[in-house]
C-alpha cells in the first residue's frame, strides 16, 4: 500500500468527500462499479477535456495529471460507450468516459468527439473506514485494505415509497433532446409561484452538473442516483428502488413539488423503463412532459409509454422550438405542447393546469 497525491478529484467522487491524499494497493481482481481508483492522464481532448469537479467547477485536463475517478459503465448515444473492466492493476490503460471522471475501457464514442482521454492506472484507492467498529476491523494487512467505493456512504434502495408531494417527470426520446431545460424551467417558474421545490435526476452517467443547474433555478435541495452510490444506471436492471430512495429522501425536506429527470431515453441501456413500470411510481406522477426531437420522435414516444401505461401531459423539447412544431403537436396527436426557452410561463401553466393535486393550484 502507497500513498498518493492527486491533481484533480472528479465529481463522481462526491458522496466520499475525498482529499487529494489517497492510499492505494496495485490491484483488484474483482472491481465493481463505483470503486475509486487514481489514474494519470496520457493524453488531452479538444472536444472531451474537461473534468468536472466535487464543486462543479470544470477543470482541463492536461496530460500527466493524476486524477480520481471512479471506475463505471456508460452508454451514451451522442457520447461515449464503456465498461468496468474485468479486473484492474497498476499500469492498466483505461479511458474516461465521462467528464465527471467515470473510468472505464471505452468500447465507441460519438463520431463528433474525439478520442476518449487514455488514463494510466496508479492505483486502487483503499481505506479500513468501512469497518465500524474494533470487532469488525480485521487483524491481517490484506484484509485491511477494504476498497473505497462510492456506494459507501450512500441512500439504500427501498421497495416503498412513502407519501409524496406533486411529482412532475421530465423524461425524452434520448440525450439532448432538451429535458434539462425543460426541467429547470419548470423548476425556476414553480419557485417564482412561490413554491418550495426539489430537483432529481433519476438515471444517466455521474456527474452534479444538472443537479447544480437545478439549484441555480431554485431548488432547495437536490439528489440523484449518485447519492445512491451508483456511477451510472447502465445495466443496473430494476431502478425503482433507487428512485423511491431518491424520492423519500427529497419528501423529508417537505417540499411543495419534486420535478423529476430521467436522464438519457425512455429506451436505451439507463434502465429508465424499470423506473415507468413500477405501479407505486406512476400513480405517484402528478404531470408527465416528453421532450422529443421531432414528429417521428412524439409518435414514437407515445407508443412507446402507452406500453408502459403512461399518457403524455405535456410534449416539450426541441420539437417545440417552433410555433409550428407546437402547434403540429397539438393539432395530430391532441396533447399540449409547451416551449421551454420561447415561453416557460405557458410550459408551467399547462403542467399546473393537469396536475390532479388541489394543492399545486398555484398562480402563476
Amino acid at each position: 500500500m502507497q500513498v498518493l497525491e492527486a491533481d484533480k478529484i472528479g465529481s463522481a467522487t462526491s458522496p466520499l468527500k475525498l482529499t487529494k491524499t489517497v492510499a492505494v494497493v496495485g490491484e483488484n481482481d474483482s472491481p465493481k462499479a463505483g470503486d475509486v481508483v487514481v489514474v494519470r492522464a496520457l493524453s488531452e481532448s479538444v472536444t472531451y477535456g474537461n473534468l468536472e469537479l466535487p464543486n462543479g467547477r470544470l477543470a482541463k485536463i492536461n496530460r500527466n495529471d493524476v486524477l480520481i475517478g471512479v471506475l463505471g459503465k456508460r452508454r451514451a448515444l451522442k457520447g461515449f460507450v464503456g465498461d468496468v473492466p474485468e479486473s484492474v492493476k497498476t499500469g492498466d490503460q483505461l479511458h474516461l468516459l465521462n467528464m465527471g471522471g467515470v473510468i472505464g475501457i471505452c468500447k465507441g464514442h460519438h463520431s463528433s468527439l474525439s478520442d476518449a482521454i487514455e488514463v494510466e492506472v496508479l492505483g486502487i484507492a483503499v481505506s479500513d473506514s468501512g469497518f465500524k467498529n474494533e470487532d469488525q476491523r480485521p487483524k491481517t494487512k490484506d484484509q485491511r485494505q477494504h476498497t473505497l467505493n462510492i456506494g459507501d456512504n450512500a441512500l439504500k434502495p427501498t421497495d416503498l415509497l412513502n407519501a409524496s408531494a406533486p411529482i412532475v417527470v421530465v423524461a425524452g426520446t434520448c440525450m439532448n433532446s432538451g429535458k434539462t431545460v425543460a426541467a429547470t424551467e419548470i423548476i425556476k417558474q414553480a419557485h417564482h409561484a412561490g413554491l418550495k421545490v426539489c430537483g432529481a435526476k433519476m438515471s444517466g452517467v455521474a456527474a452534479l452538473r444538472d443537479t447544480l443547474n437545478m439549484e441555480d433555478h431554485g431548488a432547495f435541495q437536490t439528489a440523484s442516483f449518485l447519492d445512491c452510490g451508483l456511477p451510472s444506471t447502465v445495466d443496473y436492471g430494476d431502478l425503482s428502488p433507487v428512485a423511491k430512495a431518491i424520492l423519500n429522501h427529497l419528501n423529508s425536506f417537505e417540499p411543495d413539488l419534486i420535478v423529476v429527470e430521467l436522464g438519457d431515453g425512455i429506451v436505451g441501456g439507463y434502465a429508465v423503463d424499470s423506473v415507468l413500470k413500477d405501479a407505486e411510481i406512476k400513480s405517484a406522477i402528478s404531470s408527465f412532459v416528453f421532450c422529443a426531437g421531432d414528429y417521428v420522435g412524439v409518435v414514437g414516444g407515445i407508443a412507446v409509454l402507452k406500453n408502459l401505461g403512461i399518457e403524455i401531459d405535456v410534449v416539450a423539447g426541441s420539437v417545440t422550438d417552433s410555433q409550428m412544431g407546437e402547434d403540429f403537436v397539438e393539432a395530430h396527436y391532441g396533447i399540449k405542447a409547451g416551449n421551454a426557452r420561447r415561453d416557460g410561463a405557458r410550459l408551467f401553466e399547462i403542467i399546473n393546469a393537469n396536475c390532479a393535486v388541489p394543492d399545486f393550484a398555484v398562480s402563476v
